[in-house]
Order: structure tokens, then sequence, then C-alpha cells
């Protein structure tokens, strides 16, 4: 399977009878999925139908779906409100009982707000059916694009990340051939304290010291992270490999990846392994970053 992006923009549109609609699909990150969707006022039965499609085609990230719906060949129909016009012609009838005045005309009457009233014509129940199920239908097509471009951009993540990882190899190889991990390096190192700390005092038990010293010793090791960061590089190869919607696995792999630097980091007592350890720290991060727009 392929790697996915959960970012991706798409369009579709489509006609019938005198309908024309359009569909615009917009996904962001998400730690789940979410759909939003945003329809014409009566079109809520549709809703249904196309969460069910969308689950089955996408599994992360927060989608925006909005249907636009124009009709067209549609005359308005003009009609007059009777009870504003009944109520307008009680009034001038108990009007002129009062004072002298002349009747009104038509064209007043006309005139005034909420007698006259433009209004779309009714719908066609057949069309309106028609009509959205074009709809659910184009809502596929714009839902198959999203999903194109979010597997295009995750092949290009996917591409990203074997570099990251490929460094990442990289400087946890050349921590492991650092001079100052050889047992040599590291007992001159412990003996050049040890004998500083005679020469200021007679009151060291040398032995004791010599033991504490293979103590610190096993402590600043880091082979043990170092076997952990070569098992978390094959794990993430493998499922970069095996593809599919691996966000969350690699995002763990990602904070186990920065665990075992760190502990490096703090166990390093050479120069060369602290600077690599920091060097893997930035690879780990720009790592993390990449894998959150992951699928």
């Amino acid at each position: 399977m392929a790697l996915s992006s959960m970012t991706g923009f798409a369009r579709s549109h489509g006609a019938s009878g005198p309908y024309a609609f359009e569909w615009e699909l917009k996904s962001v990150n998400a730690k789940g999925f979410d759909l939003r969707t945003r329809l014409p006022s009566g079109w809520d039965d549709i809703d249904v139908t196309i969460r069910k499609r969308a689950t089955q085609v996408l599994s992360r990230g927060t989608v925006y779906a909005n249907l636009t719906v124009k009709r067209s060949n549609a005359a308005p129909v003009v009609r007059i409100n009777e009870s504003v016009l009944a109520s307008l012609l009680n009034t001038a009838q108990e009007l002129r009982n009062k004072i002298d005045a002349l009747a009104p005309s038509i064209d007043g009457l006309l005139s005034i707000k909420g007698v006259l009233e433009v209004v779309e014509p009714e719908p066609d129940e057949a069309e309106e059916q028609a009509v959205k199920l074009a709809a659910a239908d184009s809502f596929e097509q714009a839902l198959r694009s999203l999903a194109d471009m979010r597997e295009r951009e995750g092949a290009e993540l996917g591409r990203i990340l074997m570099q990251r990882i490929d460094e990442i190899e990289r400087l946890a190889s050349r921590a492991d051939a650092a001079p100052g991990r050889r047992p040599g390096a590291v007992m001159a190192r412990l003996s050049e304290q040890i004998a500083a700390l005679l020469d200021t005092s007679d009151r060291f038990d040398q032995d004791r010291l010599h033991q504490e010293a293979l103590l610190i010793a096993a402590k600043a090791d880091i082979r043990e992270e170092l076997d952990r960061i070569a098992s978390h590089v094959s794990q993430t190869r493998e499922l970069i490999g095996n593809g599919g919607p691996i966000g969350r696995k690699l995002d763990f792999l990602a904070q186990e990846f920065n665990r075992e630097v760190n502990t490096c980091c703090s166990k390093s007592n050479d120069l060369e392994l602290t600077n690599v350890g920091l060097e893997l720290k930035n690879v780990v991060e720009q790592f993390r970053e990449q894998v959150q727009n992951l699928e």
C-alpha cells in the first residue's frame, strides 16, 4: 500500500436537470478522522452516504466538505400576499370613513413592501432526487482526487523519511566508532582523573577508586542505546516499505528515537560523542515533524 499524507485539496462539479453543483474538499492533519460537511438546506439526507464512503477511503485527517448547489432555468413566480393586501384594504376603508380621501390605487398598493412576493418555483421531487444522487457520485470523484493528492504527497514524505533514517543510521555508526568509546580511551581518561585525585590527597583508597571507575565506565556505555536505535531504524524501514496508514506507529518510533538519543547524550563523556548526539537530536526532530503529516 502507498503512503498518504493527511493534507490535500480537491474539487468536482456536475449537473442534473436544472441543477448545477460543486464539491470542494480540503483535508488537514488530525489525530483521528473527522468529516465536517457544509450542505445546502434540505440536503442532509446525503450526509450518511458521503460519510460512509469517506471512512472507507480515508483513515486520518480532518476533511472539510463544502457543497454548493445552484438552480437554473427556473423562472421566479410573482405572488400577491392576500392576507397583507386584505389588511391594507381594511385599513384604507377605515381611514376613508374618517377622512375625505381618495381610494388607494392598484400601483400604490402593489408598491407597499410585502404585498408582492417573488419566490422560487416549487422543486420537482424527481429532479431533486436525481440531483442528490448525482451529487453523491460527484463526491466520490472529489474524494478519489483528494486521496490521489494525499498519496502523491505521501510518496514524497516517504522519500524524505527514508533520507532521515539513513542519516540517523549514519550518525549512530559514527557514535559507535567514536575513539572516545574504546575501552582503552575510557580507561585512560578515568586513570587520569584518578591520578589527579590521588595527587591531591593520600586518603583515597586506590582499589576503591578503581572499582568506582569501572562502574562509571559501565554506566557510560551506550551500546544498549545504539542497539535499540538500530532496531528502530529497521522497523521504520519495514513500515515505510509496507506503506498504508502508519503515521501513529512512526510517531511512536520517533518518540523512541528521541528517548534513546537523549540517553546517549546524557551518558556521553566525550566531546565527539556529544556533538554526534546533538546532530542525532536534530535529525530525529526533523523525522518527527515529517511524521506528523502522515496518515
